[in-house]
């Protein structure tokens, strides 16, 4: 009886990765014809039967990267953490795991770096959802290699799917946290905060909480303010500027913000004497924004389980590897609702 021939033996001949031989045996476009050639005839020269596939195989190995922008203290160094702290759960997948942290200020730096990494089996990608980074990403699969994109999408791409929650509804969540707490029969203001972002999550949450305000708090005018930058130090000097009585006009009654430095945002509006009263929102449990929460100069926080989303980014990659039915049905992480008194 002849023995079955595995896509681990099949890779190694045709010198690809066991991702292109996947997508070969599945007919799935994205493969020059130059490389199903490849791979057919190394099928023929093993001979044996069908390859195994469809569930997956204790002995294979795969290479996988995890691939950060390089810019920014906070939420990209936490998740570069939890990578590293899931190393056991890595190798119990028969995953060998590598984190790159690419040049973040210049997309087509960023593009650049990502394009040299078509010799793995799958990337999980948290990058810009710029135009060159989307060709990247296409040419990645076109030769063979799974792509995820992990708590910011890349809409548009050929990633095969994208894992973390849901940040439309992360912003809307925001908006309905902030406008409940606005007065009911006078005009409010507040303000919406937000780096000069390239990331696909930051602006769905910008989106998400104007959506929110302008259908059910009509009252409230937004002051929308887009140029944080992305150090303390400066988000502090900004944010004195932006917010201080004279240049909105009045009284401050809420603020959001979308991404980082929400720190040297609330040093800027202790400065103008805002207490502890003042409706503030921000997202991802950093060790500073725990402090924040129990300080009171934070009242809000929204969460998501980075740890859950790396963990899942790595099974959705090795189950699309074995070809497993169904690798694309889980179920992405919830906002999380994060107060002074809920914190484990």
């Amino acid at each position: 009886m002849t023995s079955p021939v595995t896509i681990t033996k099949i890779a190694e001949t045709a010198g690809v990765s066991t991702a292109t031989v996947d997508r070969v045996l599945n007919n799935r476009p994205g493969v020059n014809p130059a490389t199903v050639r490849k791979v057919r005839e190394a099928m023929a020269a093993l001979g044996g039967g069908a390859p195994i596939r469809g569930r997956p195989r204790s002995t294979s190995n795969y290479r996988f990267a995890f691939v950060l922008p390089a810019a920014r203290l906070g939420f990209f160094d936490l998740v570069d953490r939890v990578v590293a702290q899931a190393a056991g759960e890595f190798r119990h997948q028969h995953i060998t795991e590598v984190t790159h942290r690419l040049p973040a200020n210049d997309p087509a730096e960023f593009a650049a770096e990502l394009a040299k990494l078509s010799d793995l089996d799958g990337i999980a990608l948290l990058g810009p959802d710029v135009p060159v980074v989307k060709l990247a990403v296409n040419e990645l699969v076109r030769a063979g290699v799974h792509v995820v994109t992990l708590f910011s999408d890349v809409p548009g791409s050929l990633r095969e799917t994208a894992i973390g929650a849901d940040n439309r509804a992360a912003g809307r969540t925001a908006g309905l946290l902030v406008g409940r707490s606005l007065p009911r029969d006078t005009p409010a203001l507040c303000a919406l905060l937000s780096p000069a972002t390239r990331y696909a999550a930051e602006i769905d949450r910008r989106i998400g909480f104007q959506q929110v305000m302008e259908e059910r708090f009509p009252q409230a005018k937004v002051l929308r303010l887009f140029e944080l930058p992305e150090s303390e130090e400066q988000a502090c000097d900004y944010a004195r500027a932006a917010l201080k009585p004279e240049a909105i006009g009045g009284r401050l009654d809420a603020l959001y913000n979308v991404g980082p430095c929400s720190f040297g945002v609330a040093r800027a509006l202790a400065e103008h004497g805002h207490g502890h009263e003042l409706m503030f929102v921000a997202h991802d449990l950093l060790e500073v924004h725990r402090t924040m929460l129990l300080s009171g100069s934070l009242s809000y926080l929204l969460h998501q389980d980075v740890q859950y989303a790396v963990i899942a980014a790595s099974r959705v990659l090795r189950a699309l590897c074995d070809g497993v039915r169904g690798a694309l049905a889980i179920n992405n992480p919830r906002i999380e609702i994060l107060t002074a008194e809920n914190l484990a």
